[in-house]
């Protein structure tokens, strides 16, 4: 069992990669340990299967460089927030430990994603406390509360609260994205696949135009955006641009 520093949850194989990825790069250089949860397998998907997902989604592992790579195998479209799921998640954090979550979007086109949000949410306060039972390995596991929650913003561009300049490392996040060769566009042949809202090439550029909005307010070219749960502090004005 590792002690992970930055742990990343998603509805979907590939939601992390598509709004988060740079952060966790940003942070692996500096040295922090990263994870990525994934709640689903994503086999409702119209193009590729769960087979090709999972594979997929080991290969955008590799890329990122990320300590720790799980799926709970909830139920995709489908899974609900109930005791069984908070202790699924309760469980993954009481075991990596992190000190930072990053959730889903709070509200999103695709309804798994503001449910997974709330799911993480109230399983990070539950982890906390140290009357819920859980175990792993065949042993109790101790209570643990992260530090923070914060949620990324998937494609809904709609109230933020900061935003984290990943210039450096956006070359290296859309090669994560394209990973997920079933799922995007490549400029490869994908013929006989289902059209999607995902799958052209308009949308690849819809990523990278979100990503320059993002970077604008504090003049980088690129950037990824997160909603707070609560007020954050720092220890001086000047940590902030």
């Amino acid at each position: 069992m590792m002690k992970i520093d930055l742990l990343a949850f998603a509805a979907h194989p590939d939601d992390v990669e598509l709004s988060a990825s740079g952060t966790l790069l940003l942070h692996k250089a500096q040295g922090k340990t990263t994870g990525i949860i994934d709640l689903t397998r994503g086999e409702l998907g119209s193009r590729g299967n769960m087979d090709l997902r999972s594979e997929e989604a080991q290969n955008a592992s590799a890329i990122l460089g990320i300590d720790v790579r799980e799926n709970l195998g909830m139920a995709d479209g489908f899974f609900e927030i109930n005791e069984a799921s908070l202790l699924k998640v309760i469980e993954v954090i009481r075991k990596y430990r992190p000190e930072i979550v990053l959730a889903p979007a709070l509200s999103d086109r695709h309804p798994d994603h503001s449910r997974a949000a709330e799911l993480v949410s109230r399983a990070c306060f539950l982890s906390g406390l140290v009357k819920i039972e859980s175990q792993f390995g065949g042993g109790a596991q101790s209570a643990w509360r992260p530090k923070a929650v914060y949620h990324y913003i998937q494609d809904r561009i709609e109230d933020y609260d900061l935003v984290i300049d990943i210039t450096p490392y956006w070359e290296k996040k859309m090669e994560s994205i394209l990973a997920y060769s079933s799922q995007f566009h490549t400029g490869k042949d994908s013929s006989g696949e289902p059209q999607t809202p995902i799958s052209s090439k308009e949308f690849m550029e819809y990523l990278k135009a979100k990503a320059i909005a993002f970077g604008r307010p504090i003049q980088v070219m690129y950037a990824e955006a997160f909603k707070v749960e609560r007020t954050p502090g720092v220890h001086s004005l000047f940590d902030l641009y």
